[in-house]
Parts: C-alpha cells; structure tokens; sequence
C-alpha cells in the first residue's frame, strides 16, 4: 500500500513494481497498491499483480479502504475509483464491507462454474482440499488453451459441514494466494447456485470472509464482500 498522493510512483515501471512484490529482493507482496487524489471520488486505488498487470483486486479494495481512512481521507464511508468503475464501501465493527458490481448469472458446466466478479474466475468444487496442489492444477487450468491468452483465476473449494473451503490460484501472481476477495464472492454465487443463501462465509488460508448478496433473475445485486484489514507493518525502502 502506497500513498501516492504526490504522483511520484512511476506506474509504467512494470520491473519496480515486480522488485517490490519480489519476496527475496523486495517487500515481498501479491500485488501493489496505489493511492491517489480523485476528483469524482474520494479517492483512486490503482492496483497492479506483481507482473504489472491491473485488475480489480476485492481484498486490495477492502485494504485500501482502511489505508484512506488512515490517511484521514475518508472517515467510516467511501466511493473510490478502481481498475473496473466506481465502488462504494463503508467501515462497521472494523469489518469494511466492500460493494461489487452487479454480476450476471454463473456459467455452469459438468465440473466447473465461470463467473466474472470483476475478475474472471473458474470454481472448482474438490475433495481433499488440503493436500491439493493449487500452484500445479491451477496453473494447468490457467496456461490451457482456452485461458492462456487472457488468464483466469481458479478457486478451488471444499464444503465441510458449516463451512466452505477455499483455495485460489491468481493469474498475474501465478501462484497460490492466501485470500482472493473476487475469488471467495465468485465462489459464494456459484455456491449459491448450488443452494446456498446470503450470507456466504468462506474460510480461505488467510483467513475468513463473508459475502452478501441479492439474487435475481437476470443475476446477482447488492454483493458486498466483508473482512477486517489491519496493518501488519510500515516502513520505507531506497530506490
């Protein structure tokens, strides 16, 4: 997370943004995050995979939220610019609920559901979800014919009584992520799909997330992703 408020990160710098995201050489990170000044909003979040890629990021939204009402320029309430539109979200309890766009309905197949939350994303409903290899069979869906163009995001998920497992390859960073906000409400509309009712909680390897939402005929309304962002740590790095 950057405050670049001033304008003075280089964005067309694709090989410092992936020295920063680099976890031997740099920070270390999944992606990085730009703050800026917005004119029709309170503020812009630019974020970029650690390949330089852009995409809207869900859990990088609900981050940036937190960092602007750090930054004192939001308080409990948000509208902010992002890769994919305008969203809106608000701070309750710690808890920032992020809202999504309005998503069309999921693409079902034999063993697979595709779903665009801002990102696009295949679901993949598995056992033994634990000792599955996610860089592997994700990066064999993600390279295939049908995706090695564009990319997609495989989310690998398990029910388990009053629970839903869920893993996520991202394209962009080509490796397993511990959370994927985009990933974890794509799942919970597919879930849906599937009978599930809002709230959709997901446990994901970083942790939990909850998603809410309003089914309709013609898709979903009213999704927002809800979590907590807290600061791990802040510093200052030579360039």
């Amino acid at each position: 997370m950057i405050d670049d408020r001033a304008l003075n990160f280089d964005q067309e710098d694709f090989s410092l943004i992936e020295q920063l995201c680099d976890r031997r050489f740099g920070i270390g990170a999944d992606g990085v995050i730009l703050i800026q000044e917005d004119s029709a909003s309170d503020f812009r979040m630019v974020y970029f995979n650690p390949d330089g890629s852009q995409s809207l990021c869900g859990n990088g939204s609900r981050c940036a939220v937190m960092f602007a009402r750090q930054l004192g320029m939001i308080d409990n309430e948000a509208t902010f610019s992002a890769f994919d539109g305008r969203h809106q979200a608000f701070i309750q309890d710690n808890m920032v609920h992020l809202q999504l766009h309005d998503v069309g309905h999921v693409h079902a197949g034999d063993d697979e559901h595709f779903i665009d939350t801002g990102s696009p994303h295949l679901i993949k409903i598995v056992e033994g979800i634990e000792d599955l290899d996610v860089k592997a069979a994700g990066s064999a869906i993600r390279y295939s014919e049908r995706f090695r163009e564009k990319g997609v995001n495989i989310n690998f998920i398990e029910k388990t009584k009053g629970a839903t497992r869920i893993r996520t390859y991202e394209r962009g960073v080509e490796n397993e992520t511990l959370s994927c906000g985009t990933g974890c409400t794509a799942a919970a509309l597919t879930l849906s799909e599937l009978g599930a009712t809002s709230p959709v909680t997901l446990n994901a390897q970083g942790g939990t997330l909850k998603v809410s939402f309003e089914k309709h005929e013609t898709g979903f309304k009213n999704i927002f992703l809800i979590g907590p962002a807290e600061e791990a740590f802040k510093g200052q790095i030579e360039l």
